[in-house]
């Protein structure tokens, strides 16, 4: 018997007394956000939360968007930028890197000579400071944000920012491969030595874009 199975089993003679409900709703009576806010009240927590998590934020408006995202690419010097598929094009028409396009037969060896990659995201949450990918066309297939060394993720203001997790979680497809971002990848061994880019990108730049 497998450790599967017997978990599963155990599960099982534990619900054993339990007679079957399935038409019974869910109780949703938690709190779906932790105070009240407007809405820059809720985008200045989200990037107080995200320069928390040492992410570098920017604010920048849609006419200013391609500039900053070459000037944030020109810092780092990439030589290769990957892009999803779905990237609306003007984010990068004023950038020089060449573009990597995410492609399935593309292996991790191929994309780890890519220094930076740009996504959109699907949703951000203020109160946690979290980003959440659900692999749409503009945010490409999960490894791209996380093998590269640097990402910057453009977030549009207000649309795609929410104050708390039940609030994203009504927006968000359980289906889809969600990867939620909370900073810069980073672990702790037993010393508490902070070590950053062990399981994903070392630094994370987040664009607020109006």
């Amino acid at each position: 018997m497998s450790s599967r199975e017997r978990i599963l089993g155990r599960v099982r003679r534990a619900l054993a007394d339990v007679p079957p409900d399935e038409d019974a709703p869910v109780e949703r009576d938690y709190l779906r956000e932790h105070g009240e806010r407007t809405v820059e009240e809720t985008v200045d927590l989200l990037a107080e939360n995200l320069a928390d998590y040492r992410a570098v934020v920017h604010r920048t408006d849609s006419e200013e968007l391609p500039y900053l995202i070459m000037r944030l690419l020109a810092q780092r010097g990439p030589q290769y930028v990957l892009v999803p598929p779905g990237l609306p094009p003007e984010w990068m028409s004023a950038a020089d890197p060449t573009r990597v396009h995410d492609r399935a037969v593309s292996t991790a060896r191929e994309l780890d000579q890519v220094e930076s990659v740009v996504t959109g995201c699907a949703v951000v949450i203020a109160e946690t400071g979290t980003i959440v990918l659900d692999g749409s066309p503009d945010q490409g297939r999960r490894r791209i944000s996380l093998i590269p060394d640097h990402h910057i993720c453009v977030v549009r203001v207000p649309d795609q920012v929410v104050a708390s997790v039940p609030q994203a979680l009504e927006r968000l497809d359980p289906a889809r491969p969600l990867t939620w971002i909370s900073g810069p990848s980073a672990t702790s061994d037993i010393e508490l030595d902070r070590v950053e880019g062990v399981h994903g990108p070392r630094i994370l730049e987040v664009v607020l874009v109006r």
